[in-house]
């Protein structure tokens, strides 16, 4: 059974990038979490220390504090849409909306295979709902919230997919452009008992 992480140690997997899950660490900490299949080391330049999924799934597991709103723990959240407290809109929002957006596709570059930004990354196939939302709201789309329409990115049952809503049949085609622009595959779909429509998207592989 593996040894769970060390204090030292998951303190270091914390304060990975919330996006690229870039790592910062002596050179003991990262080669530790690295033995342990928590970390790689980029291959190329700077040969920089990414979380790998498993050391995703352990940061995403610690709790944080349960009375605070995401926006003042300094991590940044793609909206998703609906949210009870979101970001407040304005420059500062689209600059940190594009700066995360940067990041995941400098993500993409560093650990897919050949090297495409084109698709989605081993992190975005594991954080569906938060991939596709960063992906629409870098783009420009308006997130549902308050008494303002816009899209909703929501979980689903299926393995690797998400659903999007959105206000009106303009929307949620422009929403399925966008994603498909991003390295998804969406496709409209018609929910049986609401009669709603809605985009079924998941992450493209090839």
């Amino acid at each position: 059974m593996t040894r769970p992480p060390t204090p030292a140690q998951r303190r270091v997997i914390e304060d990975a990038d919330p996006v690229t899950g870039r790592l910062r660490g002596t050179g003991t900490q990262l080669a530790a979490l690295v033995k342990r299949g928590l970390a790689f080391r980029h291959p190329r330049p700077p040969h920089d220390h990414f979380l790998t999924p498993a050391g995703h799934r352990i940061r995403d597991a610690v709790p944080g504090p349960p009375a605070e709103p995401a926006r003042d723990t300094g991590a940044f959240t793609a909206r998703a849409g609906g949210e009870e407290d979101p970001p407040v809109s304005g420059p500062a929002r689209q600059r940190e909306v594009h700066s995360a957006w940067q990041g995941l596709l400098e993500l993409r570059r560093m650990t897919n295979a050949d090297g495409a930004t084109d698709r989605p990354c081993g992190w975005e196939r594991t954080h569906l709902v938060r991939a596709a939302a960063l992906a629409l709201e870098a783009a420009g789309h308006r997130p549902a919230g308050g008494d303002t329409d816009g899209y909703r990115v929501r979980a689903t049952p299926q393995p690797e997919a998400v659903a999007v809503y959105a206000p009106d049949a303009r929307t949620l085609t422009a929403c399925a452009l966008t994603l498909e622009r991003a390295g998804w595959q969406a496709g409209e779909y018609t929910e049986p008992r609401t009669r709603a429509r809605y985009l079924l998207a998941s992450p493209r592989r090839v």
